[in-house]
């Protein structure tokens, strides 16, 4: 008889269990908090080297799994080792006084751009009074006086002299509210009234007509001396005008260029701003009195009117205001779409029609973090039609452009602006998984060039002493920032041995510091409220209402063992059959659940049928799993002579895909048990792959499908046999509940581990390798001759037939 206990797996390997002795504290209370990640060295250092490099293509991509917390560890990373914000500009769009369409940018220091507005603001407002003020004046009124009675003394020659002509054609021109007109004299060179107008007949009408017609013709070159008379006066008032609000806007102008010129380019602007106030004075005038009014307006001349509508060209759009910026400049993107990344220019419905301006130019996500850092989740970006082509021309051109997607899409607005490009220093980085880095490395060139950083964040961590003070340093910080009754030890010791099960490694520690967030924030939910501190039971109870509210699925599972719906033996021996193991994963929770493996065999020689892959609900994995097996069986028993056998294996009462080569040795024993008619143990549930050498190979959910046979059993009742067979390698994995480690204590459950087939077979089976692969061969040699006598049979015939 086989000595099988020596596979047995000692209690001691069963869990990790924490034990924190040698850290002095009663609870997290006495801990100084920490915040961060633990761990993760290798993706600290790339991620501090990459906020190092200031040339361009070192941005930073970081990989890895959700809720590790790589956001907000890369923000206090980014605060850590950047102190100052020497690179932060205020930004501003102002008007382009040679091309209104081209709005200017232009760059300060952090706070100067919001002192530069209210500074223009300020002195546009002073112009809008004091300009008037000044028109008003004595000394320009008669400035103004003289060039309007010049202007009246010209007018009134030129219409004398016209008068003069105008007398033998019968005529006289007047000046009327209607402007010059000519009016019909007598022969005594009084007007003809209108009731003598009346009096006369058609014909004198028509012949009065056409001569006014022919004078008016004439006349031409009366009207056009009078015209340029006009045209004099307004040269001479406008720069009367010029020469009058020169002296007051170049007061300010220097004021502006005493405190901002230093910059050429805002110099420039302020210089362009002077000239451009001056040449548009009269815009600042107040409307003249009607008296006035109706002056100019006999002599031809349209007065200006006061249009604040206009001056708008003269305020300053404080585009990007860093003045209360007393950090490093971090933006997190959450929705990067192409205007909320480049900024966009806003429009307004005038009259129908979309308009407009410099003033409704938008920042970006771009815009904001530029000097400082950009983060965006690579998957939201990539969602976002032309954010990532956006984002790359940025970082290539090192420009931020603001352009509509107007044409694009083949939308018309009536008014289109194009800002002037802001000069870029920014370092983005990009937030996602490996996938999204390989995909983008393979197809993209540019992403290559662009993010030369990749910093990967592991999914678990080293358990050791530092990590583990530092899990106890998280939990304290947590409870701390959220306001949380403080753990004691045994509810941190647990919490570490939760966090050692969900890493799937009794020697590491899960770097999804969110799933312990969770269990902090539930086991404080479930703490009663005489308690002051959460203890290992709260911990416990916790994690036992996470299941529960999740586990309905397996629940109906196990009611179905129960009844009989789902056939499984627990007890004795059959041939060609085994209880194998899956993991099922229904979202938060997964669960192992046991399922019957068959195997036939017969007289044939179409080796392994895979009864899944026949129907088409076989993976590609499982199905090179059972390929394997056709390669084990033909090295072991087929390399002399052909194997001459059939041989179907299906998992039964199994109507889902099935895929994972997790079952391959679960398969193999079924097959080798019914090839040699060796009936295999029903009590020991098998998981484990295999390599076409016979060697065991460690499998994931190895926890899962131990709890879930043990569950079984339970539901069926223990018989002292019953237990699991697993890979030797998934030893480290273990990380069981305490009700099966009770079990495997008190001898009624059992853990085997094994390295290879036939260490398995001798537990399935309770014989030796020489003693199966005996049976196996005089199956195959009893196969063989009947196959050799059949052949013999079929020559004969066909000579015969000859």
């Amino acid at each position: 008889m086989l000595n099988i206990d020596k596979y047995k797996v000692n209690e001691e390997n069963l869990k990790f269990k924490c034990s924190l002795d040698d850290v002095d504290f009663k609870t997290t209370e006495d801990i100084e908090p920490l915040g961060g990640i633990i761990g993760q060295e290798r993706a600290v250092t790339s991620i501090e080297f990459g906020l190092k490099m200031k040339h361009k293509g070192y941005n930073i991509y970081i990989a890895g799994v959700s809720g590790i917390g790589r956001t907000n560890y890369a923000k206090s990373l980014i605060k850590k080792n950047i102190k100052c914000n020497e690179n932060l500009k205020d930004w501003i769009y102002v008007n382009n006084f040679k091309n209104n369409n081209e709005p200017v940018s232009l760059s300060f220091k952090a706070g100067i751009g919001k002192e530069f507005k209210n500074d223009i603001d300020d002195i546009i407002e002073k112009l809008k009074v004091e300009i008037p003020k000044i028109f008003n004046s004595k000394e320009y009124e008669n400035h103004n006086r003289l060039l309007m009675t010049e202007l009246e003394n010209n007018i009134h020659s030129i219409i004398e002299e016209l008068n003069e002509f105008a007398k033998p054609k019968g005529f006289k021109f007047q000046i009327t509210e209607r402007g010059l007109l000519s009016v019909p004299i007598k022969e005594d060179g009084k007007l003809m009234e209108e009731s003598e107008l009346g009096n006369l007949t058609p014909s004198e009408i028509r012949e009065l007509r056409e001569r006014g017609l022919k004078l008016n013709q004439e006349s031409k070159e009366y009207i056009d001396k009078i015209k340029s008379c006009e045209d004099i006066y307004k040269n001479k008032n406008n720069e009367l005008d010029r020469n009058v609000g020169r002296s007051l806007v170049g007061f300010y102008g220097q004021y502006l260029l005493t405190k901002y010129g230093e910059d050429e380019k805002v110099n420039k602007y302020i210089n362009a701003l002077c000239n451009d106030i001056v040449n548009n004075i009269s815009k600042f005038k107040k409307e003249p009195e009607d008296d006035k009014k109706d002056a100019m307006a006999l002599l031809g001349i349209m007065p200006n009117k006061r249009d604040d509508k206009f001056l708008n060209r003269y305020r300053v759009n404080l585009f990007i205001d860093n003045s209360e910026c007393k950090e490093c400049k971090i933006i997190v993107e959450s929705n990067p779409t192409y205007y909320n990344l480049t900024g966009s220019i806003e429009y307004k419905n005038e009259m129908g029609s979309l308009t407009t301006s410099f003033m409704e130019i938008k920042p970006g996500a771009i815009h904001k973090a530029n000097g400082g850092f950009l983060i965006i989740n690579v998957r939201d970006l990539l969602s976002n039609p032309f954010s990532w082509e956006c984002l790359k021309r940025t970082l290539k051109t090192e420009k931020i452009n603001i352009e509509s997607l107007n044409k694009q899409y083949g939308y018309l607005v009536t008014s289109t602006l194009k800002p002037e490009p802001i000069d870029l220093d920014l370092k983005v980085i990009l937030i996602g998984d490996s996938y999204y880095y390989n995909l983008l490395y393979a197809y993209e060139d540019d992403f290559r060039n662009l993010f030369k950083i990749m910093a990967d964040f592991d999914i678990e961590v080293d358990r050791n002493k530092d990590n583990i003070y530092k899990t106890v340093q998280l939990i304290s910080n947590k409870c701390k920032e959220s306001n949380l009754k403080h753990f004691d030890k045994s509810a941190v010791e647990r919490l570490i041995e939760y966090s050692t099960r969900i890493s799937d490694d009794k020697e590491k520690l899960s770097a999804r510091f969110n799933k312990i967030v969770d269990i902090i924030y539930e086991s404080d939910a479930v703490t009663d409220d005489c308690e002051l501190y959460v203890t290992r039971k709260d911990v416990d109870k916790a994690i036992r209402q996470k299941i529960y509210r999740n586990n309905k699925y397996e629940e109906k599972l196990n009611e179905m063992f129960k009844d009989g719906t789902l056939l499984i033996d627990l007890d004795g021996e059959k041939v060609g059959q085994i209880n194998g193991l899956a993991v099922i994963g229904t979202g938060e929770y997964s669960f192992g659940k046991p399922s019957k493996i068959t195997a036939s065999t017969y007289r044939g020689r179409r080796g392994i049928i895979n009864i899944e892959r026949e129907i088409k609900k076989s993976g590609s994995i499982h199905d090179k799993g059972v390929l394997i097996l056709s390669g084990y069986l033909g090295s072991r028993y087929g390399k002399e002579k052909p194997l001459s056998i059939s041989t179907s294996i299906t998992f039964e009462q199994n109507y889902n895909g099935i895929d994972g080569d997790s079952a391959s040795s679960t398969e193999l024993y079924a097959i080798i048990s019914s090839i040699a008619d060796i009936p295999i143990k029903q009590y020991i549930a098998v998981t484990g792959s295999v390599s076409q050498k016979g060697e065991i190979q460690p499998i994931g959910g190895v926890n899962e499908k131990i709890e879930g046979f043990f569950d079984v059993c339970k539901i069926k009742g223990f018989t002292g046999n019953q237990g699991v067979m697993i890979p030797i390698q998934n030893v480290r994995n273990l990380m069981l509940k305490d009700e099966v480690i009770e079990a495997v204590k008190e001898g009624t459950f059992n853990i085997y581990a094994i390295s290879n087939i036939d260490e398995g077979l001798e537990i399935l089976t309770g014989k030796s390798k020489e003693e199966i692969d005996l049976a196996v061969n005089g199956v195959l040699d009893k196969y063989r001759k009947l196959d050799k006598e059949d052949d013999e049979e079929k020559d004969k015939k066909e000579k015969k037939d000859k």
